[in-house]
């Protein structure tokens, strides 16, 4: 999700200003409507959804004008692919409370990754996170809730705070059990809160003791969600484009 894609048009689809293109993506549960920005006459831009499974699907470009039936312009299909990022966030929700798991990833702390490397790993991570379909129930301190706080232990959050991962904390702090893993002390006795300030990650410190902090500015090229219920509305801001997903 979230990558630009650019629809270049034929002669012939090249049509009045009045005129509203959009794509519709049919898969096998859910459907999605993306509007379009219009970069020059023979060219359009707009956003990939983040789709709830690896398949391939169908979309569709379809025109609209006022007074006028819908027209489809033409179809294609559209393949949504399991990559190294959907990976990652598939065993990072299964690791939440798994203590043998968590501490496996320990090992990327050692082989201390560069910098740009931590980068892409917090933006990819933490957006195929937001479109992972977590379990009913999904807990960042794993299933079993009938564990003490106070006991030591090592959670998810430890683990974003240990690379200074921003994004994927932000996502975190906003699924149930979130802020209750900032006071847990790992076997080392340090908390989330703690390892950000001793590894000197001044802005996720801030992210995480600040009570009106508020979604890093990084995320402000990403599609945001502006409604949700039966149907979900997400808004990028950066090409000011529209995506409505609704079960088929």
């Amino acid at each position: 999700g979230d990558c630009v894609i650019t629809v270049q048009l034929t002669e012939e689809d090249q049509v009045e200003d009045d005129v509203v293109f959009y794509l519709i993506f049919t898969g096998s549960t859910v459907q999605h409507c993306t509007s379009t920005r219009k970069i020059n006459p023979g060219s359009l831009e707009t956003i990939a959804p983040g789709h709830d499974c690896c398949e391939t699907v169908k979309v569709a470009l379809c025109a609209s004008k006022e007074g006028h039936p819908v027209l489809v312009v033409a179809e294609e299909s559209f393949q949504f692919i399991q990559d190294e990022a959907y990976d990652a966030a598939q065993f990072l929700a299964t690791c939440a409370g798994n203590q043998q798991a968590l501490n496996f990833t320990r090992f990327l702390d050692r082989s201390r990754p560069p910098a740009a490397d931590v980068e892409f790993l917090d933006e990819k991570v933490a957006l195929a996170f937001r479109h992972l379909k977590l379990p009913p129930g999904w807990n960042v301190l794993g299933a079993d809730q009938s564990l003490n706080e106070n006991s030591p232990r090592e959670t998810l959050m430890h683990f974003a705070a240990r690379l200074g991962l921003l994004r994927l904390t932000w996502f975190l702090l906003q699924q149930p059990g979130g802020r209750g893993a900032l006071s847990i002390h790992n076997t080392e006795g340090a908390t989330p809160v703690s390892l950000a300030l001793e590894r000197g990650y001044l802005k996720l410190h801030q992210l995480l003791t600040e009570e009106e902090a508020r979604e890093p500015d990084s995320w402000s090229t990403l599609s945001h969600t502006v409604h949700t219920g039966d149907y979900c509305v997400k808004h990028h801001r950066g090409l000011d484009v529209y995506m409505l997903t609704a079960e088929t």
